[in-house]
């Protein structure tokens, strides 16, 4: 079992005790009636626990453990079980787990939100030691052509998905997890932050509308999260709001490294305020579109060809580009079409797009692939930033190719396309 750290003191049991004997007294509940329960179980669940928690009036814990590693790991899983109850203050408890194969930090988000259910208070949590790997940094600037949407309920998606080497990781709070484990989620992507190298991508997560995704926020942004994207933003208030939540945060926790945003338009009102959301904080690292909602909110069905969000992308593109920061493209939303999706990169790629969004690790070398410069544009590039490094030998303030003045955001693309084609290479 990996290394474990409490983030807060053990708990009086005494306080918890007394409450608890005041919603017997009421009649709220008999033996064994407060209950709760969470995680996942059947046949086709793997990497995954369920555990059942339920309060007894006497007697210490009692545990029923059943465990497809059992042979290897299960005195530890019953050790963990122990450890976090009793650092929780619950000392008379009925305890049900079925174990799924699932890994140290999975394990201790089921547990503490099962606990949560209860009503204990358990300050910031159980946590994970940082393992190895958790700890690397990203930049405002950098190549954000793929990135990957997992599950933030699903622990067997998020274990190796660094190996599918996207740009970046998405963990998703928000669309792919249902209302009624919210707060198992994100007590699992808190974790899993904690827990899994993800070989360099960038560490994202995907925050909930409103008030839940500024909570989303103080549970996720003390763990090295690198960009948290901002869902359905229609107004540069609704990125100033999370923004200011960031800052007290890292202030806080006496962070000094940087969280950046990435605000989706997802509606005709955000489509028509993306300059004002591209520019709502210098913490912005693109923008995006997600179109599912867009066409929704419009009233029609999204296609392939795209013809009903043509403006909308165009908003997006412009306004990025006249905030200074790249605009990223939807997702592709059939993870068989490849030949669909090739032309639907080559098409944002024309639209201005530096990035697209991906829902199945299959989709990742063709997305990197159709945005790699073609053979001519990066001949173009090379001889721009050849005359570029050529005046900047001689002293000249002007770059010249030939006869023809260079403007300086033609040079800035031209070495982003240079360093981009060297990226591709050394993949």
């Amino acid at each position: 079992m990996a290394a474990l750290r409490l983030a807060m003191p053990p708990l009086p049991v005494s306080p918890f005790f007394d409450a608890w004997e005041r919603l017997q007294v009421e009649g709220h509940m008999g033996e064994m009636s407060k209950t709760a329960e969470a995680g996942r179980r059947g046949p086709d669940v793997r990497s995954d626990a369920w555990v059942q928690i339920a309060l007894r009036e006497s007697g210490g814990l009692e545990l029923q453990v059943k465990s497809k590693v059992e042979s290897m790991y299960g005195e530890a899983v019953r050790g963990l079980i122990g450890d976090m109850l009793g650092a929780f203050g619950v000392k008379r408890a009925r305890v049900e787990l079925e174990d799924a194969g699932a890994v140290p930090f999975v394990l201790m988000a089921r547990i503490e939100a099962a606990v949560r259910r209860l009503g204990v208070d358990v300050g910031e949590g159980y946590l994970p030691e940082r393992a190895a790997g958790t700890d690397y940094g990203t930049e405002r600037e950098r190549f954000r052509r793929s990135r990957l949407y997992l599950p933030g309920n699903e622990p067997k998606f998020m274990l190796n998905a660094g190996l599918h080497r996207p740009d970046g990781l998405i963990l998703d709070l928000e669309d792919s997890v249902a209302p009624a484990v919210k707060d198992e989620a994100r007590l699992l992507v808190r974790n899993a932050l904690r827990s899994i190298d993800f070989l360099g991508a960038e560490r994202m997560v995907r925050i909930n509308q409103g008030q839940r995704g500024l909570e989303d926020l103080d549970c996720i942004v003390p763990h090295n999260v690198h960009v948290i994207l901002l869902p359905k933003v229609e107004t540069a208030e609704h990125v100033r709001a999370a923004d200011r939540r960031i800052a007290e945060i890292l202030k806080a926790k006496g962070i000094s490294r940087p969280v950046y945003l990435m605000p989706i338009v997802e509606s005709a009102l955000g489509a028509i305020n993306a300059y004002e959301i591209a520019t709502a904080s210098p913490n912005i690292c693109a923008l995006t579109i997600g179109l599912e909602d867009y066409t929704a909110d419009i009233g029609t069905q999204r296609t392939n060809e795209g013809r009903e969000s043509f403006w909308a992308r165009c908003q997006v593109v412009n306004a990025a580009r006249a905030a200074g920061i790249p605009p990223i493209d939807t997702v592709f939303s059939d993870i068989n079409d490849m030949d669909g999706l090739r032309a639907s990169v080559l098409e944002a790629k024309g639209l201005g797009f530096e990035g697209k969004g991906c829902i199945h690790p299959r989709q990742i070398a063709v997305i990197h692939e159709a945005f790699a410069p073609a053979p001519v544009e990066l001949e173009k590039a090379q001889k721009i930033v050849a005359a570029f490094e050529e005046a900047q030998a001689k002293g000249l303030g002007v770059v010249a190719l030939g006869s023809k003045m260079i403007d300086p955001p033609v040079v800035k693309r031209a070495l982003r396309v240079v360093r981009l084609a060297e990226a591709m290479h050394g993949q």
